[in-house]
């Protein structure tokens, strides 16, 4: 368990980084200002906006590295070729004496459209470019005839090279805050952070018996997962970082190119062996023979004396002791049994994890690469939705920043441009919690502010000294950026609101000015919240749904990959990997929806979406296991020869169809019902329509078919794994072997089909937990009703069904009455995927198709009374499990 050194160690860390940043943040701020207030006059006379220069050292050195220093220099000088060049054509051809508020307002906004168009453009460019325009034509406005047309934007293109320039003399002095060094350290980090959970996993699995001691080692596994899962992160954000500081500087080492990915295979296994042992009643694994386990702790060593040889810093380079391997994986390839019951597949899983983590070490430190394939060339700028979306974002700027100068300059002329400029120098590209974030800049303006205005007052005569009070802001500050409640939004308007005031002079009293920029910041603020929600009407909860239900049909889709026959591997983790962008898509607007306001609407369910979330990503994860474990047996069946080959594959493709069946067309249902609603509104359909329904003809998949309020899922489960099993060893005894080739073989065959058994089983407990989470969302939203899943899928898919396909409908229905007694498994392919409606009224989402398939009707009787939408009185599911085994 974690030391009070530890967490003082982490605390001491937290610290060093804040303090570091904020030295050199303040470093480059004080450079801004000591050459605005006492540079040469000849110099001064060409940075007349220092605001602005503090501006573009907040958006760049905030938590930089010299390499993020390097690439936000060359946005800026990027960034002032699109913001000022055109602007200056502008101006000559308008003439700054012949604006007004409408056409200032007018200007900005298209010329804010013209930069945010451009899709390759970086964020921070296009921050940048927009501050400088919002400063040109504000200003030029209110100089009028004074203004020069030329010199003034040249001037605003001086501030901006002085605060790019100001930063990366902070990053250089005393020494280089180098990304590569960072990785470096990070990569260390990680090779420890695998090395203590590699130990502390074998350490429980091998564990003789349950108890408290045993326990609190899988929650330190998981506890250090976690600060494994913040490092990679970390690493991989460094890594466009490390590409800048590579090129001016030629003296560093050559490095891998992309570290994260290869670490992130190593994250993999360790997952699986946490997954091992998560299972209840999984360990200790006494049916383990002592001497297998002295081999699992050899082969821990072997693993850690690896680790110490990866340098998993850069390069990648390792010789490992071949001897040292084979005579550590030998003891597990001797195995030739299958296990005999569902209790014993974790303990294989748990070893085959480990023989995959010891393959991935091997690759990675030969310098392997998995992830070289060519990507192939996309036509996102041919496809018109792709234009549509990129001309979407552009316009909310536009609109946004067009509406805060309008009203800003209608507020106060002289000051107008601070309702325009938080606008621009926040810009998103994706969606974010508006509340949330608006939130968020209106407290960190009103806290910077306050904190400059009592700067000002306490060191009125001494302007050095309000230099040096700027270093405790930005060490407060950086630790706003890293909390949950302001964020990067709030911490970066607290530390430009005491800069605006602290770093300058001759801009007034600082109480007036202080009031007038907070109420403009409310002014800008409050327009984008405005345009957002007008191009954003729909609530993240809405959305969740829609992405809940995606991501379950899409895992429907992989399910239908899994097959032993399939040549092609690549396609399955393709897929996956798409699964798992969804997967992360969910837990972003998870997170949105927790935080967006309710007013008057039902409170987001956060507990039931979080349990939801983490179901579906353990299934991801297990369905990539399931994945491997086909790939790895494929492998060892190429040395067998064909005839007895291919019959051992089709034999395994026959009970991956039993799974791809409960799983697949399971997840594909539970897709459908997430999006319905209301109950209610269902029920009023059926009514409208006059449409009854015959339970027995309108069948759901094997998952939900038969309900029993007394039925055992866990020994449902441990007889599919069991037929699964059986079918294992007739496949094993098909497997001669004679020589050490043939059982190196046959125990490969074994590992590989006892962590498939696992995966199958784990997968379609979890499928239950999905279920369970259905039900009580749906509960949930339908408060007055008593849900049943069975129910309520037949009643949809009779309500939404196509109109003009009755008569054959109603010909099929008379056909599979006569034969449903005869062919019950076939009858089950009469599901299919439905249009999806939302019923609350908001907005819908037509993404999951037509009516692919036929919707049985009992014949056209009338529809009188109301749909039963009843369970028994157990809190629990109550559709049991029925397996065609």
């Amino acid at each position: 368990m974690p030391s009070l050194l530890d967490l003082s160690g982490r605390a001491r860390a937290m610290w060093l980084t804040c303090i570091a940043s904020a030295v050199r943040t303040a470093l480059a701020c004080t450079i801004v200002g000591v050459t605005t207030l006492y540079s040469p006059q000849a110099l001064r006379q060409h940075i007349t906006f220092p605001a602005f220069s503090y501006v573009t050292v907040i958006l760049i050195v905030t938590d930089a590295s010299l390499g993020d220093t390097l690439r936000g220099s060359w946005h800026a000088l990027y960034a002032t070729v699109q913001g000022v060049s055109p602007s200056i054509m502008s101006l000559w051809l308008i003439g700054p004496a012949r604006l007004t508020i409408a056409t200032t307002a007018a200007a900005v906004a298209v010329s804010a459209f013209m930069v945010v168009a451009l899709e390759k453009t970086h964020l921070v460019a296009k921050r940048i470019a927009l501050g400088q325009i919002v400063i040109i034509y504000v200003i030029a406005f209110v100089k009028g005839a004074k203004c020069d047309a030329v010199m003034h934007p040249v001037h605003v293109a001086a501030s901006t090279a002085l605060g790019a320039l100001a930063c990366v003399v902070a990053l250089l002095f005393p020494y280089p805050n180098l990304a590569c060094y960072e990785v470096k350290e990070n990569c260390k980090l990680y090779g420890e952070n695998v090395k203590m959970r590699l130990k502390v996993l074998v350490k429980a699995f091998c564990a003789e018996e349950k108890n408290t001691s045993s326990l609190a080692l899988v929650s330190q596994a998981n506890s250090l997962s976690v600060k494994g899962t913040k490092l990679l992160q970390t690493i991989k954000s460094k890594q466009e970082s490390m590409q800048w500081e590579r090129h001016p500087l030629k003296f560093l080492k050559p490095y891998c190119p992309n570290p994260q990915e290869k670490l992130q295979e190593l994250e993999a296994p360790l997952r699986g062996m946490q997954i091992a042992l998560s299972i209840p009643h999984s360990f200790p694994f006494t049916s383990l023979q002592q001497e297998l386990k002295d081999h699992l702790h050899a082969l821990h060593d072997h693993l850690n004396l690896t680790l110490d040889h990866v340098n998993l810093s850069m390069p990648f380079d390792l010789t490992v002791p071949q001897s040292n391997t084979e005579i550590t994986i030998a003891p597990l390839e001797t195995l030739e049994a299958i296990p005999q019951t569902h209790k014993e597949l974790p303990s294989f899983f748990f070893l085959f994890c480990s023989k995959l983590l010891h393959n991935k070490l091997i690759s990675t430190s030969s310098g392997e690469d998995h992830h070289s394939n060519p990507k192939e060339p996309t036509n996102s700028s041919c496809n018109p939705s792709h234009r549509f979306f990129r001309f979407i974002p552009a316009l909310k700027c536009s609109l946004s920043l067009g509406l805060a100068l309008l009203f800003g300059l209608k507020y106060s002329k002289e000051n107008g441009f601070w309702a325009g400029l938080p606008v621009a120098i926040s810009l998103v590209t994706s969606r974010e919690a508006t509340f949330k974030v608006a939130n968020a800049k209106a407290q960190g303006t009103v806290l910077g502010t306050v904190y400059g205005v009592l700067g000002c007052f306490l060191f009125e005569k001494y302007v050095p000294i309000r230099f040096i009070s700027l270093l405790p802001l930005f060490v407060f500050t950086s630790f706003l950026r890293r909390s949950r409640m302001y964020g990067q939004a709030g911490g970066v308007s607290a530390v430009i609101g005491g800069v605006l005031i602290l770093g300058r002079k001759n801009f007034g009293p600082p109480s007036e000015f202080a009031i007038a920029r907070i109420m403009e910041t409310f002014i800008g603020i409050s327009s984008s919240i405005m345009v957002d929600l007008l191009f954003k009407p729909t609530r993240a909860s809405t959305l969740v749904k829609a992405q809940l239900s995606r991501s379950l049909h899409l895992f429907h889709e992989c399910v239908g990959l899994v097959s032993f026959g399939n040549s092609n591997k690549g396609n399955l983790e393709k897929s996956i990997k798409g699964l798992k962008a969804h997967e992360n898509e969910l837990r972003k607007l998870i997170g949105e929806a927790e935080v967006e306001p309710n007013f008057w609407i039902l409170p987001f369910n956060s507990g039931c979406y979080s349990k939801l979330l983490g179901s579906l990503s353990k299934m991801v994860d297990l369905l990539l296991f399931e994945a491997h474990a086909i790939g790895f047996v494929k492998q060892e069946l190429q040395k067998i020869e064909g005839v007895i080959r291919m019959e051992i594959v089709n034999k395994l493709d026959e009970e991956t169809e039993v799974f791809k069946e409960i799983v697949g067309s399971s997840m594909k249902c539970f897709g459908e019902v997430a999006m319905i609603k209301s109950l209610t509104r269902l029920e009023k359909e059926l009514q409208k329509n006059n449409i009854t329904y015959d339970v027995e003809l309108a069948k759901p998949p094997i998952l939900l078919r038969m309900g029993s309020s007394n039925f055992d899922h866990g020994d449902e489960i441990e007889k599919m794994t069991s037929s699964f099993l059986e079918k294992s060893m007739e496949v094993l005894d098909t497997i001669v072997s004679g020589d050490n080739e043939e059982k190196v073989v046959k125990s490969q065959v074994v590992f590989g089909l006892s962590a498939l058994g696992f995966c199958m089983s784990s997968l379609v407990r979890e499928l239950r937990e999905i279920e369970k989470g259905i039900k009580e969302l749906l509960q949930w939203e339908n408060p007055s009703s008593n849900v049943n899943l069975y129910e309520i899928l037949c009643s949809h898919k009779l309500a939404f069904s196509s109109k003009d396909q009755s008569d054959n409908v109603l010909h099929q229905s008379h056909k599979l009455q006569s034969e449903r007694f005869h062919d019950d498994v076939t009858s089950d392919n009469l599901y299919g995927a439905t249009h999806v409606h939302l019923y609350d009224g908001e907005s819908s989402f037509s993404m999951l198709g037509h009516v692919s398939s036929l919707i049985t009707y009992s014949g056209p009787i009338p529809f009188s009374g109301s749909i039963s939408l009843r369970s028994d009185s157990s809190t629990t599911s109550t559709l049991s499990l029925a397996f065609p085994l």
